[in-house]
């Protein structure tokens, strides 16, 4: 006779604020990185706007808090005021259907005639301006210590801002490559997909060799 499975259950949480994103580790060795507006829309639709049409314009949502609700859930509060609770097995449902779940949710967003809601955050004048710190060799490359800067559309996250660095000038690829820098956000250690907006400073150091 075959022992029933165990249940999955969280090994790590980690909140990424300024990303907008929750990590989460199983037991079954899955990780998965859930963006706080996929959470928010995939509540129980007596949360959000009504059962006949999907929760919107939470494009730019976070959570604000987190708090294990026993061994079984945790509940999330939402920077909009909404809170709720996901049960282990549902948040890695979610995790591990993310993709089928992400393209239904935008294709009823289209059917109902509704938007995500603002997307990334500009000026007066519609610009993403960002303001650049330059140290050490890349100070030297650039010629400057600091600049501000618009930023085109393609560049949302740190990965994309450093891939649009190192295509600006012949030679400046290398310098900027994810391996030989460290970026900081507001003066805080970032990652790859840390979210650049307008506004932001950010500032590019050399990894020591």
């Amino acid at each position: 006779m075959n022992e029933p499975a165990a249940p999955v259950t969280p090994t790590g949480i980690k909140l990424h604020k300024k990303s907008r994103l929750l990590e989460i580790v199983f037991s079954d060795d899955t990780c998965f990185m859930y963006p706080c507006e996929y959470l928010r829309v995939s509540a129980p639709a007596s949360a959000g706007q009504g059962p006949d049409k999907p929760v919107h314009g939470k494009q730019r949502v976070g959570i604000t808090q987190i708090e294990p609700q026993g061994t079984e859930a945790l509940q999330l509060d939402f920077d909009d005021g909404f809170s709720g609770s996901y049960s282990w097995e549902a948040l890695h449902a979610l995790g591990v259907n993310h993709d089928r779940n992400w393209q239904d949710y935008l294709q009823s967003l289209m059917e109902h005639g509704l938007e995500r809601g603002a997307g990334q955050a500009s000026g007066a004048d519609g610009k993403v301006t960002i303001k650049l710190l330059y140290f050490i060799q890349l100070a030297k490359l650039t010629g400057r210590d600091e600049e501000e800067v618009e930023l085109p559309e393609s560049v949302t996250t740190v990965d994309t801002l450093l891939t649009w660095l190192g295509s600006r000038r012949q030679g400046w690829q290398e310098a900027f490559a994810a391996d030989k820098v460290q970026v900081t956000v507001n003066k805080h250690f970032s990652e790859p997909y840390t979210l650049v907006e307008h506004g932001d400073e950010v500032a590019i150091v050399p990894r020591s060799k």
